[in-house]
C-alpha cells in the first residue's frame, strides 16, 4: 500500500454525499430519542389527574432510562467487536446499520405514545413494556451508530482524506441535529388537537416521532447501497479479539484511546446535560417555546459553518489547540448564559458560543479515536475498527444517560412538569434549574479539558509515523522483516 495521499474521485465525492446523508439521519434520531423523548415524557405522557403519581412515575421513567442506557454501555465494546468479526458479501458495516436503523426507529416512534392509553389505565405495566422496548431499541441503534461510524477508518487511511470524510458526515449531522430541533415545535403544534399550553399535544408529539422514524429508515438505506468499504492488507488481521478479557485487554491497552475517552465522557455528560435543558428553559424560564426553533434554526446555519471551517483549522493550527479554542468558547457562552435570564439576544448569544465548538469538537475527537485505531494495531499486534470506533458512541450514551436521568429529576424539582407553565415556576425552582443547567456542566467541562491536556497526545504528525510503520511491518513474516 502506498502511503501517498489519496485523490479524490466523482466514485469518493459521491460516497461522501451518502455517508453525510447517513449521518444526518442518525443525528436527526439521536437528538430525537437523547433530547426530545425526554420532554415528551416529563411533559405530556405523563397525566394521570394525580400531581403524585405523575412525579414517581416521571421519576421511575428517567430512572429506567438512566440505569438501561448505562448497562447498556457494557454491551457497547462487544457490539463492536461482533460487527468487527461480521463477514458478509456486503462488508462488516453495512448489514447492521440497515437491520439497526430500521428496527430501532420502528420502536422509537412507539415510545412517542402512550401504547394505547396503558400508560393511564395500567402504569405499572406501562413501565414494565417501556423498559423492555428501550433496551431493545438502544441495542439496535447502537449495532447502527457503531457500524456508521466503524466505516471511517474502512474507507481510508490517509488522515487528510479521513477529515474530509469526517466533514462531510459531520455537515450532514449539524444540519440533522439542528433542523429536529428547528422543526420540532412546529411539527409538534400544527398536528396537536389542543394547544392551550403552547407545547402541544400526545397526537402532534406522535407525528414527530412518526417523521423522525421514516428519517431514520431511509438515510440508514442509502448508507447502506451507496457506501463502500476499502480492501487493503492493513485491514487483514492476523488475530481476532475474542472474548470479555481479550476486548477490555484492547480499551486498556490502547492508552491514547482509553484517555481520549475518559475526557471525552465528563465532556459529553456537560454538554448535554445543557443541551438537553434548553428547551426546558426556552418553555418555562423564557415562556416562549417558539424561541426554541429560532434558536436550533440559527444552529443549522452556524453548524454547517463551524464544521466547515474544521480542516482548515486543523491544518493551520493542529487539532490540539483547536480543542483549546473549542473548550474557550463553551465556557463564554456558559458565563453569557448566567446573565441571559429573558432577553432573547443574550440567550441566542450564549447558546451560539456554547454550540458553535460542538461539532468541531467531536471531530477532534473523532479523528482522535479513529487514528487510534492504527495506534492500537501496532501497540496490540491486531487490528479492531469497530472495537475502537465503539467508545465514541459510548461515551455519547453515557452523558445522554446522565443527562436524561438528571434533566428528568430537574423538571420535578423546579417543577416543570405536565401542566407547568412559566409563570407556575417559582424562584426557588428557577434557581435550582439553572445550577444544574450552568454549574454542573462547567465543572464536568473543565475535568474533561484537564484530562485532554495532561493525557491525550496522539495528533496528526504521530498518527503519520505510526501508519509508515505499519506500512514496513503489517502482514510481514518474521523473516521478511
Amino acid at each position: 500500500m502506498s502511503n501517498k495521499p489519496e485523490k479524490a474521485s466523482a466514485g469518493t465525492f459521491f460516497q461522501r454525499i451518502a455517508y453525510s446523508i447517513g449521518a444526518f439521519g442518525n443525528d436527526v434520531f439521536y437528538f430525537a430519542l437523547s433530547t426530545y423523548l425526554i420532554n415528551f415524557i416529563t411533559s405530556h405522557l405523563i397525566d394521570t389527574g394525580d400531581p403524585d403519581l405523575n412525579n414517581t412515575l416521571v421519576a421511575a421513567i428517567t430512572l429506567i432510562i438512566m440505569i438501561l442506557r448505562i448497562v447498556e454501555l457494557l454491551i457497547d465494546p462487544f457490539i463492536g467487536n461482533a460487527i468487527d468479526r461480521t463477514k458478509t458479501r456486503w462488508g462488516h458495516f453495512r448489514p447492521w446499520i440497515v437491520v439497526g436503523g430500521v428496527i430501532s426507529s420502528v420502536i422509537l416512534c412507539v415510545m412517542f405514545t402512550n401504547m394505547g392509553g396503558l400508560v393511564h389505565t395500567n402504569p405499572w405495566l406501562y413501565l414494565v413494556i417501556f423498559a423492555v422496548l428501550y433496551i431493545t431499541m438502544d441495542i439496535f441503534y447502537s449495532f447502527k451508530d457503531v457500524g456508521f461510524w466503524s466505516m471511517l477508518p474502512a474507507m481510508s487511511f490517509d488522515s487528510r482524506e479521513r477529515e474530509k470524510t469526517a466533514t462531510f458526515a459531520r455537515v450532514g449531522s449539524a444540519i440533522g441535529g439542528s433542523l429536529v430541533g428547528v422543526v420540532l415545535m412546529p411539527i409538534v403544534l400544527f398536528f396537536s388537537l389542543d394547544n392551550s399550553t403552547g407545547t402541544g399535544d400526545n397526537v402532534g408529539w406522535f407525528m414527530f416521532g412518526f417523521i423522525v422514524a421514516l428519517t431514520g429508515i431511509i438515510t440508514a438505506l442509502i448508507v447502506g447501497i451507496f457506501t463502500r468499504e476499502k480492501r487493503d492488507k492493513l485491514r487483514e488481521n492476523k488475530e481476532e479479539t475474542k472474548g470479555i478479557k481479550a476486548v477490555f485487554k484492547v480499551l486498556l491497552r490502547n492508552d491514547q484511546l482509553l484517555w481520549t475517552a475518559i475526557g471525552y465522557i465528563f465532556y459529553c455528560t456537560g454538554i448535554y446535560l445543557l443541551n438537553s435543558l434548553e428547551l426546558y428553559y426556552f418553555q418555562y424560564i423564557m415562556g416562549y417555546a417558539e424561541g426554541f426553533s429560532i434558536l436550533q434554526t440559527i444552529n443549522m446555519f452556524v453548524g454547517i459553518f463551524a464544521v466547515s471551517a474544521f480542516p482548515p483549522l486543523a491544518k493551520k493550527f493542529g487539532r490540539k489547540k483547536v480543542l483549546y479554542l473549542c473548550f474557550a468558547s463553551m465556557f463564554a457562552g456558559i458565563a453569557f448564559f448566567v446573565f441571559a435570564e429573558s432577553n432573547l439576544a443574550l440567550v441566542l448569544v450564549a447558546a451560539e458560543l456554547f454550540y458553535i465548538p460542538q461539532p468541531i469538537l467531536f471531530l477532534v475527537v473523532l479523528m482522535t479515536i479513529t487514528d487510534a485505531v492504527e495506534y492500537g494495531q501496532l501497540v496490540l499486534g491486531h487490528r479492531d475498527e469497530s472495537l475502537a470506533l465503539s467508545v465514541r458512541p459510548l461515551c455519547d450514551k453515557f452523558g445522554s444517560a446522565v443527562s436524561n436521568g438528571v434533566v428528568g429529576q430537574t423538571a420535578i424539582i423546579a417543577g416543570m412538569t405536565t401542566g407547568a407553565s412559566a409563570a407556575s415556576i417559582t424562584f426557588e425552582g428557577a434557581l435550582a434549574f439553572k445550577i444544574m443547567m450552568f454549574a454542573v456542566p462547567a465543572v464536568l467541562l473543565i475535568i474533561a479539558l484537564v484530562i485532554f491536556w495532561k493525557k491525550v497526545t496522539l495528533d496528526e504528525s504521530m498518527h503519520k509515523s505510526l501508519v509508515k510503520m505499519l506500512n514496513l511491518t503489517w502482514g510481514q513474516d518474521e523473516s521478511e522483516k
